[in-house]
């Protein structure tokens, strides 16, 4: 267990296994359709030496995938190793005392940015996570509770391909969403977010407008 993680971990680091290495994997075994992996090998070894020839790689596919094993063992053997000879026990200590404190801190931060963080700071009013069988039920996320009642919340990230897809997630969710209504008193809102470079943000804010007359009609009930 523990070799399998130091390759998987050294091969991902040195980028060995991205297509520019090993070709576009994913692409080719749909492009073959292997019924067997021998299908599959023969399909790959061809596809790899198509792409070794464009680069001008003079070695055959076997050779190749060789040499990148190899490449792999000296990166674990001789960059590993050395830098793991240079770990103090002053480093190891920094290290547990910065994971629990400082990035702690900062993944609160990142958290309280997030469409979550987000609404409630726009609502100024508490959120809560819904329970796992409000989720199965009702697809919902997460709940205001106002007068004993509760408005239900569900955050749908998306891409902006799928914005015209809108509407269909409105009309497959109706039916649990109406039920929670039935069962809970308030409306369910979905929150739609997508993401604006490295930040998510609300694709429909018009929506938060209609949550706050939600929460205004059960505050006279």
């Amino acid at each position: 267990m523990a070799k399998e993680w130091i390759l998987n971990m050294a091969t991902n680091r040195w980028g060995l296994n991205k297509k520019e290495s090993v070709g576009p994997v994913s692409l080719w075994i749909r492009e073959c359709d292997p019924k067997t992996i021998e299908d599959w090998e023969s399909f790959y070894y061809k596809k790899l030496n198509e792409m070794l020839n464009q680069k001008g790689i003079n070695l055959s596919s076997q050779e190749y995938i060789q040499d990148l094993g190899r490449k792999l063992y000296m990166k674990i053997t001789e960059v590993i190793q050395a830098e793991i000879e240079e770990v103090t026990e002053e480093d190891c200590i920094h290290y547990i005392y910065n994971l629990v404190i400082n990035r702690t801190f900062d993944g609160y931060q990142t958290e309280i940015k997030t469409i979550y963080g987000q609404l409630q700071q726009i609502l100024k009013i508490p959120i809560h996570p819904a329970p796992d069988d409000w989720d199965r039920l009702y697809n919902v996320d997460f709940y205001i509770e106002v007068n004993g009642k509760y408005i239900g919340l569900q955050i749908k990230p998306i891409t902006y391909e799928q914005t015209p897809e809108v509407y269909r997630w409105k009309e497959w969710l109706s039916r649990t969403h109406d039920k929670f209504e039935q069962d809970r008193g308030g409306k369910v809102f979905i929150i739609f977010s997508v993401k604006k470079g490295d930040k998510k943000v609300i694709y429909n804010p018009e929506v938060i407008e209609d949550i706050k007359k939600e929460i205004e009609k059960l505050r006279k009930k």
